[in-house]
């Protein structure tokens, strides 16, 4: 792996390693975040390749989606953080993009 790629891996796992319990992101923020804006793919692609522990269930697409392999899993663990998903999809969450402003 090239010194940039893994730059940018480390640089988007970084980003995923500071979400907190009950905070739900797009692919997209976290690329935007990261210095990689309009790279939604570049951190699916990390999040289905690395080794590192990352909460991976804590990104959905921008419409709130869940993508991951294991959509059931996925619903589970936001579940367990107060994530409100019905027909996989992320429909409030304590913080972050999905955060509900009526408190």
């Amino acid at each position: 792996m090239t010194d940039e790629r893994v730059d940018r891996a480390r640089r988007i796992i970084d980003v995923l390693m500071s979400l907190g319990e009950g905070e739900v992101t797009t692919y997209g923020d976290v690329a935007a975040v990261a210095g990689y804006p309009k790279q939604s793919r570049l951190v699916g692609r990390i999040l289905g390749t690395t080794d590192v522990e990352v909460p991976w269930w804590r990104v959905v697409n921008a419409a709130g989606v869940i993508r991951a392999s294991d959509p059931a899993l996925q619903a589970q663990l936001l579940a367990e953080e107060n994530v409100v998903v019905r027909d996989g999809r992320v429909v409030r969450a304590p913080i972050g993009r999905f955060a509900s402003d009526d408190g």
